[in-house]
């Protein structure tokens, strides 16, 4: 590149002097015109990492149900009851005086007189109350009392679940340069004017 500089400031150099001829009446020898060429770009498609990979925790409810069951709500109870004693009244006949003679003032057709009196033997009916079965304690069990309760219940305790998450992608277009623009100088061959 360089070679070629130094060639084309040669040239204009060559050139300048030659319009210089002519514009003093001279003959151009050699003609040159400037030459630019464009710079040459191109589209490039490359993916681009717009978001890194990473983990994602992904939690699952527990699930919860209900089951009957049967519970005892009153606990067996043991207490003593006193049985009442068994009588039965009893009826007989017993003796209260033994009778006899005894001495008695009585009055006897106006006269106040002592009489020896015969007294019979009396009697009564005497009313005893019979112990059949005797006072006593019993032991009484009260049964324990149970009831259906509707509990809740875990069916399936909480999940959580690792999730690797790939990387994320996008395609971009980018604009490459593929060739850069240049400038110079190209010999040109006009009739009757810049010729060999």
């Amino acid at each position: 590149m360089p070679g070629k500089t130094a060639c084309f400031t040669i040239a204009g150099l060559t050139m300048l002097g030659t319009i210089s001829q002519t514009a003093a009446g001279g003959r151009a020898v050699e003609c040159y015109e400037p030459v630019r060429s464009p710079a040459v770009y191109d589209t490039v498609y490359e993916d681009v990492m717009i978001s890194p990979p990473g983990q994602q925790v992904d939690y699952i409810a527990p699930i919860y149900g209900t089951r009957e069951r049967v519970v005892m709500t009153v606990p067996a109870q043991v207490t003593y009851q006193v049985v009442p004693a068994v009588t039965r009244t009893v009826y007989r006949t017993v003796r209260i005086d033994g009778g006899g003679y005894s001495w008695e003032w009585r009055v006897v057709h106006g006269r106040k007189v002592l009489c020896k009196v015969w007294h019979k033997a009396r009697y009564e009916r005497v009313a005893k109350t019979v112990v059949i079965r005797p006072e006593r304690t019993r032991r009484v069990v009260i049964p324990a009392q149970y009831d259906r309760i509707a509990q809740e219940v875990l069916v399936r305790p909480e999940q959580r679940r690792i999730i690797d998450v790939p990387a994320s992608y996008q395609t971009v277009a980018r604009r490459v340069l593929v060739r850069e623009g240049s400038s110079g100088w190209r010999r040109v061959h006009i009739p009757r004017h810049c010729q060999d």
